[in-house]
């Protein structure tokens, strides 16, 4: 068996009732020709970067998995007839890949998405408490800008008497 990932896109007026009815029989497929499914991430809605058959939002599936040429072939042929993918794309990761090469993957994948998930929950903490050193600063500002404006307009007294000593 082949290793590999597709990634597809699908229309976003579906409903979660047709995502997953063409996400199983997409993974169906696989395990149709004997393949394994390593990993599948429903990515969910995203704007696209250019209008794909009228639609500019799509729904995004991500699927890694080990299977003959022969599956790949059937799941990207129908992909073409259904009018329900808007894009798919089918990278070939490796020639070959066995039970111990797929639990790895498994494992490797599993790593990745929990750093993902303690990057974003750190970047969410530190988020939080930039928003909440941006309102103090805020309120700080406003108060000292009163007090600024007062310190400039007296400035501005002093110079327009020097502006009067020179003539």
């Amino acid at each position: 068996m082949r290793h590999y990932e597709t990634t597809y896109i699908l229309r976003p007026n579906l409903g979660d009732a047709i995502f997953t009815e063409i996400i199983d029989r997409t993974n169906s497929i696989i395990a149709e020709f004997g393949g394994t499914l390593i990993a599948q991430e429903r990515i969910g809605m995203r704007k696209l970067a250019y209008v794909i058959k009228k639609e500019v939002q799509g729904y995004y599936v991500y699927i890694n998995f080990a299977a003959p040429g022969e599956a790949v072939a059937e799941i990207e042929r129908i992909f073409r007839i259904d009018d329900r993918v808007l894009r798919y794309l089918t990278i070939k990761l490796g020639e070959s890949i066995d039970a111990e090469g797929i639990e790895a993957e498994r494992e490797r994948i599993a790593a990745a998405a929990a750093a993902r998930a303690a990057r974003d929950a750190a970047e969410a903490e530190d988020e939080a408490k930039n928003r909440g050193r941006r309102r103090d600063s805020s309120a700080d500002s406003e108060s000292g800008s009163a007090a600024g404006r007062q310190a400039d307009d007296v400035d501005d007294a002093d110079d327009d008497d020097d502006v009067d000593d020179d003539e």
